[in-house]
Formats: structure tokens, sequence, C-alpha cells
């Protein structure tokens, strides 16, 4: 605890997509909160309306070098997290997940502090078991042009479990599935964006592969309850935990959705399917139940709702 008792949390990749929803809920708890962020994906226009706060501080800082300040909580979310921006520089993008998870969780064996890792359902790859569960080990191509950040997150995990056995850390993995709505990168190459972005422009809609292949889409404030519902959980409860929407939707579903949402004239247009791209992507929330008492709210019409009323001012 710091001064006046509030909680000091240290968000990793703050300025970000998740990061920056996550920074306004922690400010409204209350709390002291630190957005470190780089920039390389993070945009300050995210926080921009957070400045002004007394209890906000932005420091940019590489999470691949050490950072020594004192926290009370971390929330590790720094790494890009689209295949367009972290196969930029895929070297740095393994070095972000596994540096990065070394340095902080370096800085929670120092000051104590309980620390949540941003892990991913890419740790599942190209899942041949269907919805994914906590227990699935993935299967995974350890060389192929996606690697940098599945095999980066899943050295993370590694690292997050093994300072707990052998420097009994707090820590706290949450598996995040497909996340959208109001923030996300235009040019992020993700399904969501892209759509809405070509939608709004009257663009013929990109489908990569026949649009069969499935995602489950969670709205980011029920992915950001998830998140801080994790970290208040009793010390026991470490996970990895599953957190996304399992409602499953086809691409050419979203896509077909989304122009009917923004009553644009778009026709989809199919190209080959990226390697490595999972055909299936859907979550088990069985445990977050369980553990968290914690499953999505938010259905995709209303979750689109807004995350296109965002985009529509941007274009």
């Amino acid at each position: 605890m710091r001064e006046y008792g509030r909680k000091r949390v240290m968000v990793t990749g703050g300025a970000g997509f998740l990061g920056s929803h996550l920074c306004e809920r922690l400010l409204d708890r209350g709390y002291d909160v630190l957005c470190i962020d780089n920039f390389f994906t993070g945009v300050r226009d995210n926080i921009l309306h957070l400045m002004d706060n007394h209890r906000f501080e932005l420091i940019r800082h590489d999470v691949t070098f050490p950072l020594y300040i004192e926290v009370d909580q971390i929330f590790n979310m720094a790494c890009p997290a689209s295949p367009i921006q972290y196969q930029i520089d895929p070297v740095q993008t393994t070095k972000t997940s596994v540096h990065g998870a070394i340095n902080m969780l370096g800085l929670a064996k120092r000051t104590g502090a309980r620390i949540l890792q941003a892990s991913t359902s890419e740790v599942y790859g190209d899942p041949d078991v269907h919805p994914q569960p906590e227990s699935y080990r993935g299967n995974v191509n350890p060389i192929g042009p996606r690697a940098c950040y599945d095999e980066g997150k899943r050295c993370a995990e590694t690292l997050f479990f093994d300072y707990k056995r052998q420097h009994n850390t707090n820590i706290r993995v949450a598996r995040i599935f497909n996340t959208y709505g109001p923030r996300m990168h235009p040019n992020d190459g993700r399904v969501v964006s892209n759509f809405i972005l070509q939608a709004l422009q009257n663009q013929d809609i990109t489908v990569y592969g026949d649009g069969g292949q499935t995602r489950s889409f969670c709205y980011v404030d029920d992915l950001v309850e998830g998140l801080m519902r994790l970290m208040d959980a009793p010390d026991d409860v470490s996970g990895p935990i599953n957190l996304g929407n399992p409602g499953e939707f086809s691409i050419k579903e979203l896509a077909e959705k989304v122009i009917v949402m923004t009553g644009a004239t778009s026709k989809l247009i199919f190209q080959p399917l990226p390697e490595d791209d999972p055909m299936q992507r859907c979550p088990d929330i069985t445990l977050a139940k369980k553990t968290l008492d914690w499953s999505p709210t938010i259905q995709l019409e209303q979750g689109l709702e807004k995350t296109i009323a965002y985009f529509k001012a941007m274009v």
C-alpha cells in the first residue's frame, strides 16, 4: 500500500487497446495507476483523457529493460498482439514476451507485488480440441511466422510458474481470447477492425480462406472485468484461466453482420489463408465461471454497435 492507503498498480502496455481500458477501470476503483509503454503499438490518444488525473502517471519505457519502482500490483500487458504488428520485428516480439516477463517478475519478486500475465489463446495454436480448456497443451508450430508470439507467450507462462515454484511469487495468468472494442488500432489487421473500417468506407471486405474458420469475440469491458476479478482472486488462484466469449461465429458470419450493421454496400473478397492461421478458436470458460464467477454479458451485436460508432468517428 502506498500513500493514503491507496494501491499503486502498474500496467505495462498501458497505452494499448486493452491496457488503456484497464488503466481507466483501475482509476475508477481509486488506485494510483502507473502506465508503462514504449509506444511501439500503443498510442497516446488512448490515454489522453487520463493525463489530468492526479492518480495517473505515464512512463515511456521498454519492458525488455529492467524498471526500478515500487508497486503493489502489476498487470503485464505489454506485447504486440496482432500478426501484422508482431511480425514487423519477430525477434523483438519474442524479447518482449520473454525478457519482459523476466524483468516484471523480478520486480514483483523484489517488491512482493502480485503480478498478472496477459497470456493468449494463441498458446493453443491450431487446436485439435474444441472448445479449448486450460488443460489442453496446444498444437503450435515452433518455427512458423506466428511462433514469435505463440512461443513467446508460452515461454512467459513457463517463467511465471517457475517464479511461483522457486520464489513463491504471487502470480496470475490469463489466457485472453479475441477481444474487440473502441481503441482497437485501426491498422492492426484484426478482423473486427478490418471489417468495420472497410464497410464504413464501402470497400470490399477481405476474408481470408473461405470464411468458414471460427472465432469467439469478447467485448473489451467484459474482458477487463475478468482481469480485475482474476487479480482480486484468492492467492491460491494462479491460473492459467481462459477469458473470452464462448459464443462462436464464422469469419464470414462476422463480415456479413458488419455489412448489415453499417449499412454498407461492400462485397466479400476471398484471399488465401495465412500460414498457421487456426481454423477454430473458442474458449472453455468453465474454470472462470467457477473460480471467478465471471462470464461475458455483452452480446456481439451490442459490442459491435459501440465499436462501429468509435470507428465511424475516425473515418
